[in-house]
């Protein structure tokens, strides 16, 4: 399959996931739907193939040497190394994300580095341990530490 039939399939499938992403976002946090929605979304990343790094440069606007780079630095995963390098679709739909909202805000340069550091940040949200903390903290409960 050509690099330019590859990736219209897998930006096919990912604008698929945008709308969906943005049906959820417009419903409350509370709501069910929104709820299931992000699961459609989850399944359908989780059964999207492995993509070529060339092709995964392609709707990154990056050379696949790049592409590479961020792959072997972590900020893309590698779903498989052998025979070639796959990198995980998953990962390359959030880090789409965040170098379309990066772009988007004017930024153009040393995308690696904000790249890695939204990626980290996000993670630190997600982790459960911390929301029960800045739970914690709005509530007022605890005590002040100098």
């Amino acid at each position: 399959m050509s690099v330019a039939t590859e990736a219209a399939q897998i930006r096919d499938l990912f604008d698929q996931i945008e709308e969906i992403e943005e049906v959820a976002s417009s419903l409350s946090e509370d709501d069910e739907r929104r709820r299931k929605l992000h699961g459609v979304v989850a399944k359908a990343l989780r059964k999207a193939p492995p993509v070529r790094p060339v092709v995964a440069g392609e709707l990154l606007d990056l050379t696949e040497k790049t592409v590479k780079a961020w792959a072997r630095e972590g900020v893309l995963a590698i779903h498989s190394q052998e025979p070639r390098m796959l990198l995980d679709a998953v990962r390359l739909h959030e880090v789409l994300h965040v170098v379309t909202e990066l772009r988007r805000a004017g930024k153009s340069r040393a995308l690696l580095d904000e790249v890695h550091r939204r990626l980290s940040d996000a993670a630190l949200l997600d982790r459960d341990d911390l929301a029960t903390s800045l739970e914690q903290m709005h509530r007022g409960e605890g005590r002040v530490v100098r």
